[in-house]
């Protein structure tokens, strides 16, 4: 039985179901995720870092974000060896809850002024918990969406999980934005505002669990199972064969992660909010950050939609040229210090970040075969997250520091950004290859212009045999 056939078997309520679990998942997974970055570059720094001094303790506050990315791959290699020897289902219930409980404690943690160094610490204990919950969900979320997808719209069935991050940026914002503007407005916001959006998690997590729970497993796991043909131990098998696709697929994403890590990673908050630095409102900054996970939003569903019409590999490509030449007139319309402009600036941005993000679930499931898939994409995913995103707020603030202008910051954004168009062109088109175990063998090749081709695009976009 084929992934393609099981899919026809079902009724689309079935698919419907899977794609809203997914991208309700995402949402709430992400939420947490952001809900610490954009914390981290409006309060952390004099709460938990402060006796390092504003300066070291910024930096201090945007290291922690990034120490979570180094615990990612951990996530990712034990969802990726479950997800391969047990199941996706089982991996996104795990990681959703492991999320929702540490961003639940942050909440309550007691600041430095009262409690010390232990504060920091337990601080950074609970980050690395979200960084490992993180690296095990992507993976999880996006084969439960592609495989369980007809084989001619895996692009947009991809980009469902793909739309939790834009909608985990709006609702981390946005509660943001009402806890700072209206609920807790100025000192209040720091001496308890922010909590509240982490005690939230406690309730979405329910949702969310309940949500997972009610799916199918994959079509794909499932035919593994049947047929009793899991790997042994998928992460050894994935580098002994496919580790220089694993590392090409990180740097595809590793553009992506940077330039997007200067909203969601807290930069352009930090940045923008400072008294040593263009001293705009926060509020008025939050809201514009909400406003630009709308376009976000827009652009990504977007690129799923296009990546099933001329691909993954060219909707990449349009993208990264987009992100190009948008990261230096973001940076001249953020420093006007006028809330519109860095609208502008930002919706700018987003249209690359979307089609950069749109096709990667479509794209990454297909370049692993059926037997490593999990492990494949979700290692991919965590590596690329480490090049790009992890430090891309604490470079960010250590190159202005350093030079005194957000120049640096675009040129750093440019380089990794042309990085990753390079691991671009160098993979091959595989929309519409046939994701089944049967068809193992023909996966296992032909991921990148250094393999031996074996596969040729039909013109109905499924994968023949060259």
């Amino acid at each position: 039985m084929s992934a393609l056939s099981y899919t026809q078997r079902n009724p689309a309520q079935e698919r419907r179901r899977v794609a809203f679990a997914t991208i309700i998942g995402t949402t709430i997974e992400w939420y947490d995720f952001f809900i610490y970055a954009n914390a981290a570059g409006l309060v952390f720094a004099k709460l938990f870092f402060e006796p390092a001094g504003s300066d070291i303790g910024i930096l201090i506050s945007f290291a922690s974000i990034g120490l979570s990315f180094l615990f990612r791959p951990l996530g990712a290699f034990l969802a990726g060896h479950f997800g391969d020897k047990l199941g996706r289902r089982a991996m996104l219930v795990f990681t959703l809850i492991l999320m929702g409980a540490a961003t639940t404690l942050i909440g309550v943690l007691p600041t430095y002024e009262t409690a010390g160094i232990i504060a920091p610490v337990l601080l950074l204990l609970l980050r690395i918990l979200q960084g490992i919950s993180a690296g095990g969900e992507w993976g999880g979320a996006v084969l439960m969406a592609v495989e369980h997808a007809p084989r001619g719209k895996r692009g947009l069935y991809g980009a469902f999980p793909q739309l939790g991050v834009p909608l985990g940026m709006l609702l981390a914002s946005g509660v943001l934005a009402l806890m700072s503007g209206v609920v807790s407005p100025g000192a209040a916001f720091v001496e308890w505002g922010w909590r509240i959006p982490f005690l939230l998690s406690f309730v979405l997590i329910i949702v969310g669990s309940v949500v997972r729970r009610s799916v199918d497993e994959s079509p794909v796991f499932e035919e593994i199972a049947q047929k009793k043909q899991q790997t042994r131990v998928p992460i050894v098998e994935l580098f002994r064969k496919h580790w220089l696709l694993v590392i090409i697929a990180a740097l595809v994403f590793a553009g992506n992660n940077a330039s997007g890590y200067m909203t969601t990673g807290g930069y352009i908050l930090n940045y923008s909010t400072n008294p040593k630095g263009l001293a705009m409102d926060r509020t008025e900054v939050l809201l514009a950050v909400t406003a630009s996970a709308v376009f976000w939003f827009i652009s990504t569903l977007a690129a799923g939609i296009l990546a099933d019409s001329i691909g993954r590999k060219k909707t990449y490509l349009i993208g990264y040229a987009s992100l190009i030449v948008t990261v230096f007139p973001l940076f001249w319309l953020i420093n006007t210090g006028n809330v519109w402009a860095m609208v502008l600036g930002l919706a700018m941005l987003t249209v690359g970040l979307g089609l950069t993000y749109g096709p990667q679930a479509a794209l990454y499931s297909e370049l692993f075969p059926a037997s490593v898939r999990f492990s494949g994409v979700a290692i991919s995913y965590a590596l690329g997250s480490i090049l790009g995103g992890a430090f891309a707020p604490t470079i960010a603030t250590a190159l202005v520091q350093a030079t005194g202008t957000t120049t640096s910051v675009s040129a750093y954004l440019l380089v990794v950004a042309l990085v990753s168009t390079g691991a671009v062109l160098v993979i091959r088109e595989r929309k519409g290859i046939d994701l089944g175990i049967e068809n193992q063998a023909e996966q296992e090749v032909g991921g990148t212009i250094f393999d031996k081709r074996t596969h040729a695009p039909s013109r109905d976009g499924a994968v023949a045999r060259a």
